[in-house]
C-alpha cells in the first residue's frame, strides 16, 4: 500500500534534454561546447576549431564521426557504465545520426533501403531505433546526471493549413516521424537565427517593399510561431535570447548554474 506521508513535497529538478536547430554556422556546437563540463558524441565532423573532448576517437586518439548506430550507443552506454567528470552530453547532430538509424533499421529487418518495405513501413519501424536513443541518453540524465544537448539542422516546411493559406515553416532536418519522437523527449527545443529587422522602401509607382536587415545578433527562440518549431518546459524562460549557454543555464531550474553557485 501506498504511504501518502512519505510522498516528497518537491520535485526535485532534472537536468534538461535540450534540442537545438538551426541553420549551418550560426553556432550550435559553439552552444553545447559553453556547457558544464561538455563531451561530444560527433555523427559528422562539425567541432571545426571547437578545443573540445569529443567521442569516437580514431586510432591516434583523435576525434571522428561515428560509422554505425551500434557506435553511437556505445559511446552513450560507456558514459554510462565510466566513472568521469562530464557534466553534458552534446549528440552533433541528429540529422547525421537519422541514416546510421536508417542502416541499422534495414539491417535489422534484412532490407537494402529504408524504402524497401513500402507504404512508409520502413520509417515506422525506424522508432524501434530513435527510441533505444532517446531512451539511453535520459538514462545519462537520469542516473549520471548530464545535461542532454542534442544539436540539429533546420529545414523548411510548407504548412498546409486548412483554416490558413499555406506558409513556410523553420522544422527539424528530420523525417517527420523522428522530429515528432524528438519532440516528445525535448523539454527545450530552440531556433537558432540571426535576428532580423525589416524596413520599407518607396520602389516606384508609390509602391513599397520591405527589405530585412540582419543585426549580427544570434539568438534562440524558444517559444513555437508560425514560423519555426520551438518548445520549453520552464515557466520563466523568456521566448527569446542570445545564443549562448551561460544566458540559457540561468532559466533551467536546479540547473548546473545553481550547482555551481551553490
Amino acid at each position: 500500500m501506498i504511504d501518502l506521508n512519505k510522498i516528497s513535497k518537491k520535485n526535485a529538478p532534472k537536468e534538461p534534454r535540450v534540442i537545438i536547430y538551426g541553420p549551418e554556422g550560426i553556432g550550435k556546437s559553439t552552444f553545447g561546447a559553453m556547457a558544464d563540463k561538455p563531451i561530444f558524441i560527433l555523427t559528422e565532423d562539425g567541432l571545426g576549431d571547437i578545443d573540445a573532448p569529443a567521442i569516437p576517437q580514431d586510432e591516434n586518439g583523435k576525434p571522428r564521426s561515428a560509422n554505425s548506430f551500434n557506435e553511437v550507443m556505445d559511446c552513450i552506454q560507456t558514459l554510462a557504465t565510466t566513472e568521469h567528470d562530464y557534466k553534458t552530453v552534446v549528440i552533433d547532430t541528429l540529422d547525421w545520426l537519422e541514416p546510421l538509424i536508417w542502416k541499422a533499421t534495414c539491417k535489422r529487418l534484412k532490407v537494402e533501403s529504408i524504402e524497401e518495405p513500402g507504404y512508409g513501413r520502413g520509417y515506422v519501424e525506424t522508432m524501434q531505433e530513435w527510441q533505444e536513443f532517446f531512451d539511453a541518453v535520459t538514462y545519462l540524465r537520469d542516473t549520471k546526471n548530464m545535461t542532454v544537448i542534442m544539436i540539429a539542422h533546420s529545414t523548411i516546411s510548407k504548412i498546409e493549413d486548412p483554416m490558413h493559406s499555406a506558409y513556410d515553416k523553420n522544422c527539424l532536418k528530420l523525417h517527420k516521424r523522428a522530429a515528432a519522437k524528438a519532440a516528445e523527449y525535448a523539454d527545450v527545443i530552440g531556433f537558432c537565427e540571426l535576428k532580423t529587422m525589416t524596413r520599407s522602401e518607396k520602389s516606384g509607382f508609390d509602391k513599397t517593399r520591405n527589405i530585412a536587415m540582419s543585426t549580427g545578433e544570434r539568438i534562440l527562440r524558444v517559444s513555437p510561431t508560425a514560423g519555426c518549431v520551438a518548445k520549453k518546459r520552464y515557466r520563466d524562460m523568456p521566448d527569446e535570447m542570445p545564443l549562448d549557454y551561460t544566458e540559457f543555464e540561468k532559466y533551467i531550474p536546479g540547473g548546473s548554474k545553481e550547482k555551481k553557485d551553490g
